[in-house]
């Protein structure tokens, strides 16, 4: 099946897709849907297509200017837990002396915040730094290198090891002999923190970036994203394996790049997201390095680009930036055509190695415009360590809620049908954007795709608007519950409009 494609730069291109257009229905009960991928579409006709959006940059959330954070500080994960948000991130420093690299001991630190715009450091007296525990360090010992936080969901887990975590082990022999083995953590409250034990828990990969584990519901055990070396020229790329019992792992496997424009990926930021948790987003740390030429020279801070790079060429010409990668079953993902962060405009601290590289992962704040619907939050790296400014900032972003993707349909109009499916639930809920404009109408249809009385685009109420969620409503009301369990078909119509997700409840 062929549909429309759009990258949200005035540009359309045709691909193929499997879809819920298939022969048999997809059940979709009462799950939330992303149009992220063409898994529900069958169809689109008219100016209908498929948008990938972009962040919006906002503030700078934390400058890590404190003696134990230093200039190579990154690795950050955040999560609201209860009232709070959670903030971990490797503190480190690089400098350069006789031409060489040195890199200084590393600590897992630790931050908090209220609303996920304001953070602290709390003092927390653990480890000492320069003869003093006034930090917010909360492990120094093997491991905290890209030390990697979650809070297990696994409902049989003990409250004595709620938090864990991995860690690369870093010991004698270097980085190079460093990168074979993860290192398991367990806490009670996510500051203190032991070593689950001495040996490594995944063995199969090469680690030297950030590494994610989290309990994935989808499969009912622990689901764990590493980077891991292919080789020149592929380079760097992820796999993925589980456990059972967080200790003992499979064997890993190489994720699957259904669309695979070349790349190596230094960072995954791979995990369900909450909203629609049989959905995996990835937000990888894309890596190209450049040959030095003129264009180079005139980005910013080229002086300290070409101290960096007389220890090592890439360290002065290699730039990084997210991606947006997703997929419904964890190890076959696509990947957009477009880049997901941008470096964005050049200026001090910008344009590095390093920088914009997503957190891991979103979280849902509240909107900055006064009475708005809440919004997804997310936070990438700026002014990496070849930066003149010599001190890592974390800035947040905004997309709206599950608002990777949408179908986009212009004033001219369009429409898209779903394929056949299955749902449970008394009324259907769009998340929408139109213009004053802008309309949209749906349909409910048969198996065959002929319009069911009382549900015909000719009875549906006209909606508009800006919204996370609102019911669809025809002229006998909203109740759809007559229809639950029976082979459908979706037909939306829409002028002016972007539809980013559906759910029935």
């Amino acid at each position: 099946m062929r549909i429309r494609y759009g990258l949200g730069l005035g540009l359309t291109v045709m691909i193929w897709a499997a879809t819920a257009g298939g022969s048999e229905p997809v059940r979709i009960d009462d799950r939330r849907e992303l149009f992220v991928d063409n898994f529900l579409v069958e169809g689109l006709q008219g100016g209908a297509c498929r948008v990938m959006h972009r962040p919006i940059p906002r503030e700078i959330v934390m400058t890590f200017d404190k003696p134990w954070e230093g200039n190579a500080c990154g690795y950050f994960t955040i999560f609201q837990d209860g009232n709070i948000y959670r903030m971990y991130y490797r503190g480190c420093s690089f400098t350069i002396k006789d031409d060489k690299l040195i890199m200084s001991t590393r600590r897992a630190c630790y931050a908090e915040s209220e609303d996920g715009r304001y953070w602290k450091r709390p003092k927390l007296g653990l480890f000492e730094f320069e003869g003093s525990k006034e930090n917010n360090i909360v492990w120094a010992g093997d491991g905290c290198e890209n030390f990697t936080v979650f809070k297990d969901e696994n409902p049989k887990c003990a409250k004595e090891v709620r938090y864990k975590a991995v860690g690369l082990r870093v010991g004698p022999g270097g980085f190079a002999k460093a990168t074979k083995e993860l290192l398991g953590f367990v806490s009670s409250d996510g500051i203190h923190w032991k070593l689950l034990r001495e040996e490594g828990i995944i063995k199969d990969g090469w680690f030297d970036s950030q590494n994610v584990v989290f309990w994935d519901k989808n499969i009912g055990a622990y689901r764990a994203y590493y980077r891991y070396f292919k080789g020149f020229p592929e380079g760097r790329d992820i796999k993925t394996a589980t456990s059972g019992d967080f200790v003992n792992w499979s064997k890993g496997i190489p994720l699957k790049h259904i669309k695979k424009p070349p790349a190596q990926f230094y960072t995954n930021v791979i995990r369900s997201y909450y909203r629609a948790d049989h959905i995996y987003i990835g937000m990888p740390g894309m890596y190209k390095e450049h040959s030095w030429t003129s264009t180079l020279e005139q980005l910013p801070d080229p002086k300290r680009r070409r101290i960096f790079s007389s220890v090592a060429m890439r360290y002065g010409t290699a730039i990084t930036n997210a991606m947006l990668m997703w997929s419904r079953d964890g190890v076959s993902f696509e990947r957009s055509s477009d880049t997901f962060i941008r470096p964005g405009p050049e200026r001090v601290g910008s344009w590095n190695y390093g920088d914009h590289w997503a957190a891991w992962h979103v979280v849902e704040t509240a909107s900055g415009m006064e009475g708005a619907a809440r919004e997804l939050s997310l936070y990438v790296t700026e002014s990496y360590w070849p930066s003149d400014r010599n001190c890592v900032q974390l800035r947040r972003n905004t997309l709206r809620l599950d608002g990777f993707a949408s179908i986009h349909c212009p004033i001219e109009g369009g429409e898209v049908v779903t394929g056949s499916l299955i749902f449970e639930g008394e009324r259907l809920l769009l998340n929408f954007a139109t213009s004053a404009y802008g309309t949209i109408k749906v349909e409910i249809q048969d198996k065959d795709g002929i319009p069911i009385p009382g549900f015909a685009l000719n009875e549906c109420v006209e909606l508009y608007g800006d919204t996370v969620e609102r019911g669809v409503q025809w002229k006998n009301g909203t109740d759809v519950s007559k229809l639950a369990g029976q082979v459908v078909k979706l037909r939306f119509v829409m002028a002016d409009a972007n539809l980013y997700s559906i759910k029935f409840e």
